[in-house]
C-alpha cells in the first residue's frame, strides 16, 4: 500500500496539469521549428556561395575557385551546430534565429581558422586525384591520398565541434581534435558515418541533398560527440 491510502482526500485531488510546451509532440514540434529555421539561416548564408558553385560548374579546373565559394560555409556550420546544441526543447522559448545569429558572431573568426587550412588542404587532395592519371604515379598513391582526405575531413568535424562549442585557440583546437580522432574511437566512426551517407546521397541523389539534410546532420553529429563535449567540459574548461 502507498504512503497516501485509495480513500484518502489526496487520492481524491487531481494531478498537476501537465504545462504547456512540456509534452512529448510540444518537444517534437520544438524539434521540427528549430531544425526548419537552422536550416533556413543556413541556406540563406550560404546563398552568394551556392550561386557561385552554380556558375561555376563541375569541370576539375576550378577547383580552387569552388574552394573559394565555400569559405562560408565553416562559419556557417559552426553557426548551425551552436544553435543546435543550445536549442530549446520548450515550445514556448524557442530563440533558434538568435541562436544561429549568436553562433555566427562569436565562432565566425575561429571557425575559419580550422576551415580555411582544412579547404585548402582537401582542395589539394582532391586536385591531384582528379588529375591523378597525369602524374605517373602509382595507383596506391591515390589511395593514400584518399585516406589522408577522408582523415582530414573527420579531424575538420571534430574541429567545428570544438570551435562551435568552446572558446580555445585556433592551435589547441586543433591539436584536441587531432587527439579526439583515436580516444573517442566511437565518436570518430559516428562522424565517418555520417560522412559515407553525405557522400552517398550525393553520389545517388543530388549534391544540393547533404545541404537539405544538413540539420538532421549536425544534429546527429552532437549526438555521436557528446563524450568529446564531455570530456572537454570536464578537463579542459574552468
Amino acid at each position: 500500500m502507498s504512503a497516501t491510502q485509495a480513500g484518502s482526500p489526496e487520492a481524491a485531488l487531481p494531478r498537476a496539469s501537465r504545462a504547456f510546451g512540456d509534452g512529448p509532440l510540444s518537444r517534437a514540434c520544438a524539434l521540427v521549428h528549430t531544425m526548419l529555421t537552422v536550416e533556413g539561416l543556413l541556406l540563406l548564408t550560404l546563398v552568394p556561395s551556392l550561386l557561385g558553385l552554380l556558375f561555376l560548374g563541375a569541370e576539375p579546373a576550378n577547383l580552387p575557385l569552388a574552394a573559394l565559394c565555400l569559405v562560408p560555409l565553416g562559419p556557417a556550420l559552426s553557426a548551425a551546430l551552436y544553435a543546435l546544441h543550445h536549442r530549446s526543447r520548450d515550445l514556448t522559448a524557442l530563440r533558434p534565429a538568435r541562436a544561429y545569429l549568436r553562433g555566427l558572431r562569436l565562432n565566425s573568426g575561429a571557425a575559419l581558422r580550422i576551415w580555411v587550412p582544412l579547404l585548402a588542404w582537401l582542395t589539394v587532395i582532391a586536385y591531384g586525384l582528379t588529375h591523378f592519371a597525369a602524374t605517373g604515379l602509382p595507383g596506391w598513391w591515390a589511395v593514400l591520398l584518399g585516406v589522408i582526405g577522408v582523415g582530414a575531413l573527420l579531424w575538420g568535424a571534430h574541429a567545428l565541434v570544438l570551435t562551435a562549442l568552446f572558446t580555445f585557440r585556433t592551435g589547441d583546437t586543433a591539436r584536441l581534435a587531432g587527439y579526439y580522432l583515436l580516444r573517442h574511437g566511437r565518436a570518430t566512426l559516428g562522424a565517418a558515418s555520417l560522412l559515407v551517407v553525405a557522400t552517398a546521397t550525393t553520389l545517388w541523389s543530388t549534391e544540393a541533398l547533404p545541404l537539405l539534410l544538413a540539420p538532421v546532420l549536425l544534429l546527429s553529429l552532437l549526438h555521436t560527440s557528446r563524450p568529446i563535449i564531455t570530456e572537454t567540459q570536464k578537463d579542459f574548461t574552468i
